[in-house]
C-alpha cells in the first residue's frame, strides 16, 4: 500500500495541485488508515465495506471527533476512487458509507467595535508595529485564511487597483482591499518591510523580524498578543477575523454569492452559516419588501 499512497500523493500534488495543508491532511489520514490495516492484517485491495465501518467505530472509540472521522473517510474515499479509476482495485469500499453527521458550530465573531479596538493596538512607532498594523488590517479587509496570507508574495498585491490575488492550491481569486488596509499596507511596504528583509530575493509579503516569511504560529502569537493588550475576552484567532469579515459584509448588505467568492468557498452552504447573524436584518428587509408583511 505504501507505493500506492506515494503515487496518490504525487497525483494530489502535481495534478490536482492541492494546497500543502490539504496534502498533509491526506497524508495523516491515510497513513493512520494504513497502520490500522497493518495491525488488523487486512490488505488494502481486500478492504470491505464492513472493514470501513469497523474503522469508523475504531476512530470513535479512540475519541476522534465526528468532524475528524468525516474528513478521514473522505480521504480514504478519495484514495479508493483514484485506485478504481486507475484499475488498481475493483471496488471502492467506501461507496455506500455515510460519514458521521457534523454539528455546525457557530463561528466566533467580533463586533465592529471589537475589531476597531484590536486593529488600533499596534503602535506604528517601530517596525514591528507597522508590520502588525498592516497584517491585522489586511486579515480583516481580505477575509483570507491565515495560510493564504502568509503564502502571499509582494507582487500579489496591486496597490493601484486596490486588489490582492489569492492563490489556494490551483484556484485563484481576486479580493478588493479597503482604503484603511491599503494605507497600512503601503506604510509597511515602503517604511518597514525593506528594512526587515535581509535577502533581496525574499518575495514574502509579510515577514518576521528576521526578514523571513512569517509562519502560522507567528501570526497566531501576534494576534494573541494584541487580544490581551486590547482586553478582549473573546478567543481571537486568525480565523476569527475571517468570520468577522464575512459577517460584517453580510450585515451591511453584501450578497452571499459575492461573499462566497471572496472567501473562496466552493460550496455556498459553507457561506450560509453566517446567515444566523443576519436574522434581524432579514426581518427588516422582509417587512419593507413583502406586500403582505
Amino acid at each position: 500500500m505504501e507505493n500506492q499512497l506515494k503515487q496518490f500523493f504525487k497525483f494530489l500534488e502535481n495534478e490536482k495541485k492541492v494546497s500543502n495543508n490539504t496534502l498533509q491532511s491526506y497524508k495523516r489520514d491515510l497513513k493512520q488508515f494504513e497502520e490500522y490495516l497493518t495491525k488488523e492484517e487486512i490488505k488494502y485491495s481486500k478492504v470491505s465495506e464492513q472493514n470501513i465501518k469497523d474503522y469508523i467505530n475504531y476512530l470513535g472509540k479512540a475519541g476522534k471527533k465526528p468532524s475528524t472521522i468525516s474528513r478521514t473517510i473522505a480521504s480514504v474515499r478519495a484514495f479508493y476512487q483514484y485506485e478504481v479509476k486507475n484499475k488498481k482495485t475493483i471496488k471502492d469500499p467506501t461507496q455506500n458509507i455515510q460519514s458521521p453527521k457534523i454539528e455546525k458550530r457557530t463561528p466566533s465573531v467580533l463586533t465592529s467595535a471589537e475589531v476597531a479596538t484590536l486593529l488600533d493596538q499596534p503602535s506604528t512607532e517601530d517596525l514591528k508595529g507597522v508590520r502588525d498594523k498592516a497584517m491585522l488590517e489586511f486579515a480583516y479587509a481580505s477575509g483570507m485564511r491565515v495560510t493564504e496570507i502568509i503564502s502571499l508574495n509582494i507582487e500579489d498585491v496591486n496597490f493601484e487597483e486596490g486588489i490582492v490575488m489569492c492563490t489556494s492550491g490551483s484556484k485563484k481569486r481576486l479580493i478588493p482591499l479597503g482604503k484603511m488596509c491599503l494605507n497600512a499596507l503601503k506604510d509597511y511596504v515602503e517604511n518597514a518591510r525593506d528594512i526587515l528583509v535581509q535577502n533581496v530575493k525574499e518575495k514574502a509579503l509579510f515577514v518576521n523580524l528576521n526578514g523571513k516569511r512569517l509562519t502560522r504560529q507567528g501570526f497566531w502569537k501576534i494576534i494573541k498578543f494584541y487580544q490581551e493588550q486590547a482586553n478582549i475576552t473573546k478567543d481571537i484567532t486568525p480565523h476569527t477575523l475571517r468570520h468577522s469579515f464575512a459577517t460584517h459584509l453580510l450585515q451591511n448588505g453584501a450578497d452571499l454569492k459575492s461573499i462566497q467568492m471572496m472567501l473562496g468557498h466552493s460550496d455556498i452552504s459553507s457561506t450560509q452559516v453566517y446567515m444566523q447573524f443576519q436574522n434581524g436584518g432579514l426581518n427588516d428587509i422582509y417587512k419593507k419588501a413583502h406586500p403582505r408583511a
